[in-house]
C-alpha cells in the first residue's frame, strides 16, 4: 500500500478547509461585486474581472460534480453525460452563477465523508483532496479579485503555510507516477516560515516521464519534500507565510523573502517552481 508523503496530508482540520472555501469565496464575491467587469487581472493579464469570476464558478462546478458522482472520473458517466455550463452574458448574472456553483462545492463536500474515494488528479482519490486543493484555490483566486480591485488584505498564515508545503509537494513536485521516474540529487533546500516554526525541506530533481494517454512529455525539474537531512542547508529560502504562499503563486514579488547559501541550488528549484500550472 502507498504511504502518503508529509506534503500530501492536510495540516488543517476538514472543517477548517471548509471555513476557508466558505469564507475566501464570500470574499472573492464581495471584492468583485463592484468591480469593473473590464479590470485586467494582474497575474492573468489575459483575463479580466468577469473572466475570473467565470474561472472559479467553474472550477467549482467541477469539483461539486467530481464529489457528487464519486468515484467517477470527469470523462465517465455521469459526470460527462452532464450539460456543460454555460456563462451568461451580463455581470450581475455571472456573480449569481458563481453563487450558485460554489454553494453546490460547499454543499458536496459537507455531505462527503472526507475519508471517501474520489476522482483526483493528484496521487491522493479521496473527496479530503477536494477539501484541501479547493480551499487553496479559492485563497489565491481571493487575493487576484483583491489585486484586481486594488484592496488586497492579508492571508490568513496557517492556510498559507499549508499552501506553501501543498505547492512544494503536490502542485510542482511529488513521487512520480508509475510511467514516470525521477533523477534524485544530493542538494537540499530548506524553506523556512518566519511566522511559524515550520521548516519544509526539498529536494530540487529532475522528472522523466511522458504519459502514455496523452503522449505528452513531462521530462524537466521537479521538487521532492525530504526529511531533514540533519546537515546544513544548501540553500535557504525565508520569509513569511503569507508571502512565501503568495511570491510561489507569481501573485506577488520577492520583496522581504530572504535567499541564502548556494545561488545554482536556488537555481535549479526556482526551475521547479516556474512553469505555468493548469
Amino acid at each position: 500500500m502507498r504511504v502518503a508523503s508529509v506534503a500530501t496530508m492536510p495540516r488543517l482540520e476538514y472543517p477548517t478547509y471548509l471555513d476557508h472555501i466558505r469564507t475566501e469565496s464570500a470574499r472573492f464575491r464581495e471584492v468583485l461585486t463592484g468591480c469593473d467587469p473590464a479590470a485586467r487581472v494582474p497575474a492573468c493579464p489575459d483575463w479580466d474581472a468577469a473572466d475570473l469570476v467565470w474561472h472559479l464558478a467553474g472550477v467549482q462546478l467541477f469539483w461539486a460534480k467530481v464529489i457528487r458522482h464519486r468515484p467517477a472520473a470527469p470523462d465517465d458517466p455521469p459526470i460527462a453525460d452532464e450539460p456543460e455550463a454555460q456563462r451568461p452574458e451580463s455581470y450581475s448574472e455571472l456573480l449569481d452563477t458563481f453563487d450558485d456553483f460554489s454553494h453546490a462545492l460547499v454543499t458536496e463536500l459537507e455531505r462527503a465523508d472526507p475519508l471517501a474515494h474520489a476522482w483526483h488528479w493528484s496521487p491522493e482519490q479521496t473527496v479530503g483532496t477536494s477539501y484541501r486543493r479547493q480551499a487553496h484555490e479559492a485563497l489565491i483566486h481571493r487575493l487576484d479579485a483583491e489585486q484586481t480591485a486594488g484592496m488586497v488584505t492579508p492571508l490568513d498564515p496557517p492556510l498559507a503555510a499549508d499552501g506553501v508545503l501543498e505547492l512544494l509537494g503536490v502542485m510542482y513536485g511529488g513521487e512520480p507516477p508509475e510511467w514516470g521516474r525521477v533523477e534524485r540529487s544530493p542538494a537540499r533546500v530548506a524553506v523556512e516560515l518566519t511566522d511559524s516554526p515550520d521548516v519544509f525541506w526539498v529536494e530540487p530533481c529532475t522528472f522523466f516521464g511522458t504519459e502514455p494517454e496523452s503522449g505528452k512529455n513531462y521530462d524537466g525539474p521537479h521538487l521532492l519534500v525530504v526529511d531533514d537531512p540533519g546537515a546544513p542547508a544548501d540553500a535557504t529560502i525565508r520569509g513569511a507565510a503569507a508571502d512565501l504562499d503568495a511570491w510561489l503563486w507569481s501573485r506577488r514579488d520577492d520583496a522581504g523573502i530572504e535567499v541564502t547559501g548556494d545561488l545554482e541550488v536556488y537555481g535549479a528549484f526556482m526551475a521547479a517552481v516556474s512553469p505555468d500550472l493548469n
